[in-house]
């Protein structure tokens, strides 16, 4: 197959693949279009064999992890963690809606940050709908919370985005150095978010609730507690140590679901779907056909787009450049595409491509999964997301929060160093 032919094949596939994704016809899974795909472009030769085993041996251990993340994560659903979340921001808010939302933000962003924000999608997101269903308040700044920091809220730690698992090693940072750089930006970004949504919303917060009656209050799971603070305290660990992060969010989920097998409050079934396995295929099947268009041209084209150096001025245009990809083709290829180029530029050319594909996303729909995967659970509890209070919302939120988070890190990079 000639160059050109193989560069339009990969990019209709990925367009097919991303289509599917974002518009799921007929209820399909992500994997229904992706793995064949995969296999197409390995079959035509638009890919070797052999590049696409790379990549596939490369995306192991990060889909190993995120199976495990997912597992841990409805692991402490069961064992009432969310439940009690739910419960201890109704308690503190006492009737204010700033105070809810300040709530809201720092649960959210602490499990984006720990648990990944699949966690935040999938299980903190009912909780919230529940939660503010009880105390009659409106929904829209709580919800887009949990639908913004689920994006913004994951740049802490290398565990916390699929996206940061796939730069963590091109990064060459340990897991400590990593969280000790990305810190600030943060701080700065969650920050950000709050001040443009309370801002956004005054009018929602303005309307008030009801005072919060505690008839029962939720008992902490300790254990869950205690097996996540081990699991966090893993990752530094393994870290430290050469292995790879999949190996503490493994133990930290046989340790839950031992016991819960044992109790008999889950069974095998639910743990094999708590891990996903369609959506890890589509992420596998994702990577090789991005890999695909790489190979035959994307990789040149962007290559005269990013810049070769560290400087502010530098980190702030891959950023940019991240956050506007991620919106045209997803954040995870996006990030697939960048990481690779940003590179030899060093460590922090790489965070600040993390920084764009993880806030930039928040500026549309298609522009991360897990923005996807939310907007079918808020419709799930019936609740309608506007497109134009989305993208206005985005608009204003996402350049207000993406340079600051950019100088953040060249602060973080002056005086941390790499």
């Amino acid at each position: 197959m000639n160059t050109a032919t193989a560069e339009t094949l990969s990019v209709v596939l990925l367009i097919a693949v991303l289509g599917c994704a974002v518009l799921r016809p007929r209820r399909l899974p992500e994997a229904a279009v992706a793995v064949p795909a995969a296999a197409l472009v390995v079959a035509t030769g638009a890919l070797p064999l052999e590049h696409a085993r790379a990549e596939a041996e490369r995306l192991g251990p990060v889909l190993g992890f995120l199976a495990a993340i997912l597992v841990l994560a409805k692991l402490c659903d069961d064992e009432g963690l969310f439940q009690a979340c739910g419960a201890w921001t109704a308690r503190v808010s006492a009737g204010r809606p700033g105070r809810l939302l300040g709530a809201t933000f720092l649960l959210a962003s602490g499990i984006t940050a720990v648990l990944s924000l699949d966690a935040t999608v999938v299980l903190l997101t009912p909780v919230v709908f529940a939660t503010v269903a009880r105390l009659g308040a409106r929904p829209a700044p709580y919800v887009y919370a949990c639908a913004h920091l689920s994006n913004t809220a994951s740049l802490l730690l290398p565990v916390s985005n699929l996206t940061n698992l796939l730069a963590f090693e091109a990064a060459g940072l340990s897991f400590t150095r990593f969280a000790a750089l990305m810190a600030l930006p943060w701080v700065v970004a969650v920050a950000a978010e709050y001040l443009v949504l309370r801002r956004f919303f005054a009018a929602d917060l303005a309307a008030g609730f009801t005072p919060y009656e505690e008839t029962e209050r939720p008992a902490v799971p300790v254990f869950a507690l205690a097996t996540v603070a081990g699991t966090l305290a893993g990752f530094a660990v393994t870290s430290a140590l050469g292995l790879e992060p999949v190996w503490a969010a493994l133990a930290g989920a046989l340790v839950l679901g031992v016991r819960a097998l044992v109790r008999r409050t889950t069974t095998p079934l639910s743990l094999a779907r708590a891990a996903s396995l369609p959506f890890l295929a589509f992420v596998l099947g994702l990577g090789v056909v991005v890999r695909a268009v790489v190979d035959n041209g994307l990789s040149d084209a962007l290559g005269r787009l990013v810049p070769a150096s560290d400087g502010l001025p530098a980190l702030l245009v891959l950023a940019v450049v991240a956050a506007l990809l991620a919106n045209a083709i997803n954040n995870l290829p996006a990030v697939l595409v960048l990481v690779p180029l940003a590179a030899p530029a060093g460590a922090g050319a790489v965070l600040a491509v993390l920084l764009g594909v993880n806030i930039g996303p928040n500026l549309t729909y298609a522009g991360s999964l897990a923005t996807l995967l939310w907007r079918r659970i808020v419709r799930e509890h019936r609740y309608e997301v506007r497109l134009g209070e989305f993208t206005r919302f985005g608009l204003l939120a996402v350049p207000a929060t993406l340079v600051p988070a950019v100088v953040a890190l060249w602060l973080s990079l002056s005086v941390i160093g790499t």
